[in-house]
């Protein structure tokens, strides 16, 4: 049977759909006027708040008003209703309130699918651990030692979900404690990516995890969806470790969003001849992160947010510059 929502609910619902992740025009409006009212603004015609800049607010209507569809809300909900998926809104009192440091950048909306009890762990609780698509032996060994370390002393494990470094992740933490992991994906979760990852997902679901995604069921991957998939796992972990990564590596645009944030980000060095943890090298001489060995290093990390309240924000940027000259990073 389709949930019953509130009008507010709902309408975070439509956005999440018309919307592209960190819309900041979208993020402010809800913000300030909520989204039901936000919802109308798209096709009323009426002024923007002051705050908003009008061309970029004509901008922002011009680009949504073709996406709305009559039978949107209905579809999704049943979808949602086939792929036994839950919504998770600000008006939930689990919602995660770390989410409220990326500001305007916020998910407007959460799709669930699995046990959402890792989310309600404290943040001291949670660690993002991430790393390359194409992994060496020697990084699938330490991501899984670390990643099954963690999870027997009771931390959450949180990852991507991609291939490499992630699928070890994942795999080690749902087998040293069922439930111990998460996976924040860049679909919608009635259409996992990747799809050769499926029986993965399904171990994560029926382990007691759970897979979460700011996209509505029906959504494909973007390189967009993924470069914004990164906030999310910067903002809901107490620390994020970078086991193996390039010297351009996407991982590193993780690591980066989560010192924004004023979490503690750590890096497993690697042979020095090896462009696999050229990256990690990269983060340690930056002074973006601190060295990690063992799980030991990790909960270090962790010990240290502990009484993070959370209650700053920063601005959201998917560059994170480096203090070298030319060293930017773009995904």
């Amino acid at each position: 049977m389709a949930e019953t929502m509130s009008t507010e609910r709902e309408a975070r619902l439509t956005l999440a759909a018309l919307s592209e992740p960190s819309d900041i025009v979208t993020g402010t409006l809800v913000a300030r006027i909520g989204a039901a009212e936000t919802l109308q603004l798209i096709t009323s015609g009426v002024r923007l708040p002051n705050g908003v800049d009008p061309a970029e607010g004509e901008l922002w209507r011009r680009r949504l008003a073709p996406r709305i569809n009559p039978g949107q809300i209905d579809r999704i909900q049943t979808d949602m209703e086939r792929h036994n998926l839950q919504l998770l809104t600000p008006e939930d009192i689990d919602w995660p309130g770390e989410l409220q440091q990326i500001g305007a950048s916020a998910p407007i909306a959460l799709w669930l699918k699995g046990d959402r009890t890792g989310l309600s762990t404290p943040l001291p609780g949670r660690v993002t651990i991430v790393g390359a698509r194409a992994a060496t032996a020697y990084g699938s060994q330490v991501a899984t030692e670390l990643a099954s370390d963690l999870a027997s002393q009771g931390r959450v494990i949180l990852s991507g979900g991609a291939y490499g470094i992630d699928v070890s992740v994942h795999r080690a933490a749902a087998v040293a404690q069922p439930g111990s992991t998460i996976a924040v994906l860049a679909s919608g979760l009635d259409r996992v990516y990747p799809a050769g990852n499926e029986q993965l997902f399904e171990r994560i679901e029926q382990s007691g995890g759970l897979l979460v995604s700011e996209l509505p069921p029906g959504s494909a991957p973007t390189r967009w969806r993924f470069l914004q998939r990164n906030r999310i796992l910067a903002a809901l972990s107490g620390a994020t470790v970078v086991v193996e990564a390039g010297y351009r590596s996407g991982s590193l645009d993780i690591a980066g969003q989560a010192h924004s944030l004023g979490r503690p980000v750590g890096a497993v060095p690697g042979p020095v001849t090896s462009a696999a943890s050229a990256g990690c090298h990269r983060l340690v001489q930056e002074g973006i992160a601190s060295l990690v060995i063992d799980a030991q290093d990790v909960t270090d990390l962790l010990d240290s947010t502990v009484g993070f309240s959370g209650d700053r924000t920063f601005a959201y940027s998917p560059v994170r510059r480096f203090s070298r000259p030319g060293t930017e990073l773009r995904l």
